[in-house]
């Protein structure tokens, strides 16, 4: 779904000295000064990094004694681990953790009861904090096999379920519906499943939610953002169906959670909608050298409000409805709608853009761009879409182009995006799933 990126060729184009390096261990770069190497996972050596295998053949020299030492110096608030995402201002934001990331992992694994005889089916990306907590960091912790894949592909995860008799799967309903509907999935020997994290709690995940309890195995719920730790509520593997189909797990230890009225601040009562916050260690150390996005983000009592509408239970059960932020999520994916609205107005014959998410039947929602042409310019979809192709990632683009005269306006001047979708949907046909 992403599609083939060259990394490597995007390091080159920052820091050129590579190029010209003799030895891994000489790069100096203006660019970036702390940068002291280049790792590289590949077969092949490229001029001024460092293949991984070798990284891990130089470590087994290692004494113990420094190695320990260096253990006992670690400073267990220091910042560790540093994920980027997409706000909605449209600019990435570096998410900083200290090293807490290995109690949320490790409260995980017990909640879900991972043991070092489980095998881990791992598809999702590794620069995402669900590939790498359910995933490398997991199997650190618990000592369970992990089956690496190089991207989602249900034929091969299909195969490689019965091969490795893998016992846990994650991802979204998007995975586990492409799984469930691939041609092999009946004749797969699918015996060793025996859970997985499936995030639950909209309307349109439910039917698959289900349909993955009698054909995959029993799952488990949860809620999560790379602000909070990839797994801040988790159900039971003993929740009922409706909860792992409807319901979005019960926090953590050391996790707590409000629902407030977004306008006033307000806690609302159970059982009443509204925005989602956060309290606990899991929470972010803020965005890097961004203090005044972690102010608007983190209040003063420790809050972290998600921007995420959901409900909770008596019993401290959350379920996740959608999200006050205009942020798309297309088939597990964030997409920033700023992002694509700047990339179809460099061409000459949008005026402006707007990009909304309209329902998808696999990908729970795609892109729709609502665009106003230039006065008496024309151009048609397919041109648009296709001025976008190799500019932003696939499950970036455009899946639908709409042509309006106008967009709904509040009084004060702004774009009620809710009734733009509401046309969209109208005007494509297009039907939520129930």
């Amino acid at each position: 779904m992403l599609g083939p990126i060259g990394y490597l060729d995007m390091v080159r184009a920052l820091i050129p000295e590579l190029a010209t390096c003799t030895t891994p261990q000489a790069l100096q770069t203006a660019a970036f000064p702390a940068l002291r190497q280049v790792s590289v996972v590949s077969a092949r050596t490229y001029p001024g990094t460092l293949r991984w295998q070798d990284v891990v053949a130089a470590g087994a020299s290692v004494a113990v004694e420094p190695l320990a030492a260096r253990q006992r110096a670690v400073d267990p608030d220091a910042t560790v681990l540093m994920l980027y995402t997409s706000g909605t201002t449209g600019f990435p934001k570096g998410v900083m953790h200290n090293h807490n990331v290995l109690r949320n992992v490790t409260d995980e694994a017990n909640r879900m009861a991972v043991r070092p005889r489980d095998v881990i089916l791992m598809y999702l990306p590794l620069f995402h904090a669900f590939g790498l907590y359910e995933g490398p960091l997991m199997s650190l912790v618990t000592g369970a096999r992990q089956v690496l894949m190089e991207h989602f592909d249900p034929g091969e995860a299909l195969r490689l379920m019965a091969s490795e008799r893998v016992t846990m799967i994650h991802g979204f309903d998007t995975h586990f519906q492409d799984l469930m509907e691939h041609a092999a999935c009946a004749q797969t020997d699918r015996s060793s499943l025996r859970t997985g994290l499936l995030a639950a709690g909209l309307a349109s995940t439910e039917p698959v939610a289900r349909r993955a309890q009698r054909v995959l195995c029993h799952t488990v719920s949860g809620w999560g953002m790379t602000e909070v730790g990839v797994g801040a509520a988790l159900g039971f593997p003993t929740d009922t169906e409706d909860d792992r189909c409807l319901a979005s797990g019960a926090p953590l230890p050391g996790y707590e959670f409000k629902i407030i009225d977004p306008a006033t601040g307000h806690s609302v009562p159970y059982g009443t909608p509204g925005e989602l916050c956060c309290r606990g260690y899991g929470v972010m150390q803020g965005y890097y050298k961004k203090p005044e996005e972690t102010a608007q983000a983190i209040d003063a009592q420790g809050w972290l409000h998600s921007g995420d509408m959901a409900i909770m239970r008596e019993d401290e059960t959350i379920r996740f409805l959608g999200r006050y932020k205009e942020m798309l999520k297309v088939g597990g994916e964030n997409v920033d709608p700023v992002e694509v609205e700047a990339l179809l107005l460099q061409h000459p014959a949008v005026n402006q853009v707007k990009v909304i998410g309209v329902p998808d039947t696999r990908l729970q929602e795609v892109a729709c761009a609502c665009v106003i042409l230039e006065p008496g310019v024309q151009t048609d979809p397919e041109a648009l879409m296709a001025f976008c192709h190799g500019k932003i990632a696939s499950f970036k683009l455009p899946r639908y182009v709409l042509f309006v005269q106008e967009y709904p306006m509040t009084s004060s001047g702004k774009v009620q995006k809710f009734k733009l979708r509401e046309s969209s949907i109208e005007v494509l046909e297009l039907r939520c799933r129930p």
